[in-house]
């Protein structure tokens, strides 16, 4: 596994605010409307250089395209990449159904107006009245991931000069969050359905780590499910529910190197309530059934600041790091670097100080047109985390880590 040796190291989960020259763009392609496709590529790769260069000048260590080149949003752009599917409205009926919708919840159901009113300003309600059908066979179209790779890669290397330690990672989506909801008309159940979309799945995160890159899956569909499902449904159905797509996201993993892999899971993006959030003790153990090197979760939004204690009693495998949330996605406050290395220290006091790189929540733009903070703010806490982890590193190493 890639451990710390000497240092704090940091990252994040994937996804950045895009710039305004490439959301133009992407209204454009996301409207249906002409658009020059070669501006368009050439905006993104100049783009993705150009974040990565903010990232290595801030502090951050492993570095991500900023999930630039997606469209939809951070789990959704898969639908461009697969055949075999397609996307309808929903009927209200699906609307109204937890297993087919892939909106609402019980902290909809308990904060109605306040959801309300917040799914107008976002346009989520918009977003969501879709249902995605499953009616040929699942296969994968690996063109646009080799151009996500190439321009990850030619940004990393033109950055490296100046932080030669510099790595990447892209972030794609796991099984039970590519399609969720989704109606299959194809397959015989369930378990075959997840299987052929996890083969499928494996030919990107081979293609990711291949290229010499970290390859992350991301899994909000995962814990969120439970707020969805419970009630009705029992914990058991959810627990079932969640280990076959466990067994599916290993096997898209299968031959995947686990020091060159991360699991990202959190509760959904939106700072909203989140009252009925899963709790971290209840699905840790499906967490870690997941080969992977690296479990990025949200540690720092008030719901979840307090389940580092979880650490105690669960341990890791030899080589394991864990990347907590230690800055938020959701909320303006910048955090105080002092707070970010205590709560680096705290957890490396647990399992170890080569076990633990500083990370964010979430991602700060789940799609090119909704982001959580201002860009400035973005910036400034990442410059915060990569602050605060050089204090951890003089507190657990008894040095300064290098600027």
């Amino acid at each position: 596994m890639t451990q710390n040796t000497d240092r704090i190291r940091t990252t994040h989960v994937g996804s950045l605010i895009r710039p305004p020259k490439l959301i133009e763009f992407w209204r454009s392609i996301e409207d249906g409307k002409p658009y020059d496709e070669a501006a368009f590529e050439a905006c993104l790769a100049e783009s993705v250089a150009e974040v990565v260069r903010q990232q290595a000048a801030v502090g951050i260590d492993v570095v991500s395209d900023g999930e630039f080149s997606k469209g939809l949003n951070w789990a959704f752009y898969v639908f461009k990449r697969l055949s075999g599917i397609a996307v309808r409205p929903a009927t209200p009926e699906e609307m109204a159904d937890p297993m087919a919708s892939m909106g609402g919840g019980r902290d909809h159901q308990a904060f109605a107006e306040f959801y309300a009113e917040y799914d107008a300003a976002t346009g989520l309600g918009k977003r969501l009245g879709n249902r995605v059908v499953v009616s040929g066979p699942i296969a994968y179209s690996g063109r646009q991931v080799s151009r996500d790779i190439g321009n990850l890669q030619a940004g990393v290397a033109k950055a490296k000069p100046q932080h030669p330690t510099l790595a990447g990672f892209l972030p794609v989506v796991a099984p039970a969050s590519a399609l969720p909801g989704a109606k299959i008309e194809h397959y015989k159940d369930e378990e075959s359905y997840l299987f052929a979309l996890a083969d499928a799945l494996h030919q990107e995160y081979q293609a990711i780590v291949d290229a010499g890159l970290y390859v992350q899956i991301d899994d909000a569909f995962l814990p969120y499910m439970h707020e969805r499902m419970v009630p009705p449904m029992s914990n058991a159905e959810y627990r079932h529910w969640a280990q076959l797509r466990i067994d599916a996201l290993n096997r898209a993993l299968k031959g995947i190197p686990e020091e060159r892999s991360r699991y990202h899971i959190c509760w959904g993006s939106w700072n909203g309530p989140h009252a009925f959030d899963v709790p971290l003790k209840d699905i840790v153990d499906l967490v870690l059934q997941v080969r992977v090197g690296h479990y990025s979760f949200e540690a720092a939004n008030p719901r979840h600041a307090h389940e580092w204690r979880v650490w105690e009693t669960v341990k890791l495998r030899p080589g394991q790091v864990l990347i907590p949330g230690v800055i938020s996605h959701a909320t303006n406050i910048v955090e105080h670097p002092e707070l970010v290395a205590e709560r680096i220290v705290r957890l490396a006091k647990i399992v170890g100080r080569e076990s633990v790189m500083g990370g964010t929540d979430c991602g700060f733009a789940q799609s090119p047109f909704a982001r959580r903070v201002h860009p400035t703010i973005m910036w400034a806490k990442l410059k915060a985390l990569a602050e605060g982890a050089r204090i951890a590193t003089q507190v657990l190493w008894g040095k300064r880590a290098a600027a």
